[in-house]
């Protein structure tokens, strides 16, 4: 799973200010998504508190797209960008992308909430957006999280790739 093939693409992403109420913090997130697989449109929206719009899918026949600007979490977290990737036809779970901001999370942290991480992805020096991404592999998904260039100190996105139930 590379974080950095996620891109935005050509199209813009639907902004809805955020959610009054937190979902908790980002690990209590994390944890409670394992419960959401597969992912629907409807699932995110009540797990994160969140509207999702449909976004432009120009080119891709694979995927329809859903966006939506996240609530602030209980860490002091923003979901700035939330992005879900459901397949139009056929078995899939889902892919789940958020772009986060405010609150700083540094490897070290993500290392001690979810354990054993591989490099799966390495910037390329094309731009400050491309990201290192530590992939964790658990029982129900592949979970990566990418450390962009522009502020390698900080966690910049959350990418989930479930396994199929």
């Amino acid at each position: 799973l590379q974080v950095a093939g996620f891109a935005v693409c050509d199209r813009a992403v639907a902004k809805e200010a955020p959610a009054k109420q937190s979902p908790g913090s980002i690990w209590q997130i994390l944890e409670t998504l394992r419960h959401q697989v597969p992912f629907s449109k409807e699932k995110i929206e009540t797990h994160l508190a969140m509207h999702l719009a449909q976004v432009g899918t120009a080119g891709n026949d694979v995927f329809l797209f859903y966006g939506g600007r996240g609530p602030t979490t209980t860490d002091g977290v923003v979901l700035g960008d939330v992005e879900l990737r459901i397949k139009r036809s056929g078995a899939h779970a889902g892919i789940l992308v958020l772009r986060l901001e405010g609150a700083c999370i540094g490897l070290e942290q993500v290392r001690s909430n979810v354990g054993q991480l591989e490099i799966t992805d390495t910037p390329r020096g094309r731009s400050l957006d491309e990201e290192t991404s530590y992939t964790a592999r658990l029982s129900w998904a592949d979970v990566s999280f990418g450390f962009a260039e522009r502020n390698p100190r900080c966690l910049a996105t959350i990418s989930i790739n479930p396994r199929n139930p």
